[in-house]
């Protein structure tokens, strides 16, 4: 018998090691969600759709093979788009399903029905249709491996319904090709006449196509030369720092290999985005504070996957002076905003491991320069704890971190969903290891927390996920903690509930004296996911945050998911922290 459209989808996927399929289900896409639990893949149904490609990136990011998710046609392929974009910037290599009219009758006014490929093109890297049975398996198979080459990201695939369906199925649907219906008159046998030699277009060759084993996409490697002129400039360098990228991470098989070169390069190091957590937690050779003044201050930057956008200022953070090295494995993002010294497109990863092997070092060449920047952060250190000491109005958001920071286990998974009180999170909690850490990238995007720590949990089912949520962005995908009850995904949540946009707040209220549409209600949302048949701890006394943390940590071993909804109070410790 042969297979139909979903059950091919669902094999290509199987056999290139998708484990996850997240979806909101939809009509045109059914036989996807069917064929995928037939062939053991998970099917995770979400409450919004773009919490399903959220998840999907998750997955991405913690394992390295292209998080897939299903979603049906017209709205359920818009409300990704979000995500969608959120995942090129963030390099995420995502495959995004999206059903489709049947292929006779797009353009015609039927259900659902829009350019959906117009829409994705300059969010993806490809976004394609297809346009016939014996088209899909292969379409597919491209699909995860563009997904993953080069520069990854995601990857659109439009699946109209038509090709979903058994073809007896399918024929049922248009007029005059059923066995109990006959055309009558020559108009209806004209129809009956095309309709029936499109769907043998439609059909025919299928059961030929064969199915393509597992592949990996080869990571980009330096040149010779490059990491010859690289070493060059670290053998002449007084004053070296290096920053670590998302890009690094993105060989999650390789992470203690580019650990062991960092070490190996002995170079001061600063961690960003994905690469947080990369050596551990209090690292000899990792600097946390006062990044901008390093900057200034170094001879030599090595960027290793990490351009020179806003969160550099745009390359005015370094030194004019200074030597720079930029390993990307965006062409684009070598030279952004300023043009390096050396240019190495590359995958950054392979690059340190490279230029490692080449290094033989006394171990102490750069021993006073990394005192001085270990002073720093430790002067630094020194001002938030005093600032944590500062009585507030119920919590002290930075004491509230402090406290979190004391109870995270080493194997934990943290995922930054907000804007003040996750900023404020960023300088106090360090993730126990690699690929430990999930905030949206370069992006900014709110409301990624549910379907993050979703595909985490999934992925990491022994780790203990945090979603620090802040009481805005906590509202983006709230409703999912239905999906983790449902799902048995027990996640924990903290809400920091100051009751604004406190991160425009601060600063709208000093510059135009006006908080307009910057406030929100004291609402009690551990209440809220009580009602999804979650857990809902309440916090408001910093006396009782030892308790709570560990009640919310003990919900979560027996299989509850949990939110603690933590009352702050306002502080400063922030302030003049906008980026544009």
């Amino acid at each position: 018998m042969m297979m139909d459209g979903g059950e091919r989808i669902a094999r290509v996927l199987a056999a290139q090691g998708v484990e996850f399929l997240f979806t909101l289900c939809g009509g045109h896409i059914s036989p996807i969600l069917a064929g995928a639990k037939a062939q053991g893949i998970r099917v995770v149904d979400v409450r919004h759709e773009v919490n399903a490609v959220f998840a999907a990136d998750a997955v991405a990011r913690l394992t390295g093979t292209p998080g897939v998710a299903a979603v049906t046609a017209g709205p359920g392929v818009t409300n990704t788009i979000t995500a969608v974009k959120n995942a090129q910037m963030a390099q995420s290599p995502v495959v995004v399903l999206g059903g489709a009219t049947a292929t006779l009758l797009k353009g015609r006014g039927s259900l659902q029905d829009i350019d959906q490929l117009a829409l994705f093109a300059p969010h993806v890297k490809w976004a394609t249709t297809v346009s016939t049975v014996r088209g899909l398996i292969k379409t597919i198979e491209r699909a995860l491996l563009v997904a993953q080459a080069g520069v990854p990201g995601p990857v659109f695939v439009e699946c109209p319904v038509d090709l979903l369906y058994s073809e007896s199925v399918v024929r049922s649907l248009y007029p005059f090709q059923g066995e109990s219906q006959r055309p009558r008159g020559w108009r209806q046998q004209v129809q009956a006449f095309f309709v029936g030699r499109h769907l043998r277009r439609l059909f025919a060759g299928a059961e030929k196509t064969r199915f393509d084993a597992r592949r990996r996409v080869a990571a980009p490697e330096p040149t010779a030369a490059a990491v010859e002129t690289a070493f060059s400039f670290l053998a002449q360098s007084q004053r070296p720092v290096l920053v670590v990228g998302s890009q690094v991470v993105q060989r999650p098989e390789a992470v203690e290999k580019v650990v062991e070169a960092i070490e190996a390069l002995g170079v001061p190091t600063y961690l960003a985005g994905m690469a947080r957590g990369l050596l551990g937690t209090d690292h000899p050779q990792q600097l946390r504070h006062k990044r901008k003044a390093a900057l200034k201050e170094a001879d030599l930057v090595i960027l290793a996957g990490f351009p020179c956008d806003f969160r550099l200022d745009y390359g005015r953070s370094i030194s004019s002076k200074a030597k720079l090295v930029s390993i990307n494995r965006s062409s684009k993002d070598l030279k952004l905003n300023r043009r390096p010294s050396l240019g190495v497109h590359a995958d950054p990863g392979i690059f340190l491991e490279t230029l490692a092997a080449e290094i033989e070092r006394d171990g102490d060449e750069w021993e006073d320069w990394q005192a001085r920047l270990r002073e720093r952060d430790v002067e630094r250190n020194a001002e938030i704890a005093q600032q944590a000491a500062i009585s507030t109005e119920y919590l002290n958001p930075v004491h509230l971190c402090q406290q979190v920071e004391e109870v995270l286990p080493e194997d934990s998974v943290l995922v930054a969903d907000g804007g003040d009180f996750v900023g404020t999170a960023a300088y106090i909690l360090q993730p126990r290891g690699p690929l430990r850490w999930l905030d949206p990238g370069p992006f900014g995007t709110l409301g990624v927390g549910a379907g993050f720590a979703l595909g985490a949990k999934l992925t990491r089912p022994e780790a203990e996920v945090w979603i620090l949520y802040g009481d805005g962005s906590a509202g983006y995908s709230l409703a999912e903690f239905d999906t983790f009850v449902r799902h048995g995904v027990p996640v924990i949540a903290i809400v920091g509930n100051d009751a604004c946009w406190m991160q425009i707040y601060r600063e709208q209220i000093e510059v135009l004296k006006d908080d307009v549409g910057c406030m929100l209600a004291r609402t009690p949302y551990g209440q809220v996911v009580e009602g999804f048949g979650a857990k809902g701890l309440q916090l408001e006394r910093p006396e009782d945050i030892p308790q709570v943390l560990r009640q919310a940590q003990d919900l979560a071993r027996a299989g509850h998911p949990v939110l603690i909804n933590a009352l702050l109070g306002k502080t400063d410790f922030r302030k003049g922290s906008i980026s544009m």
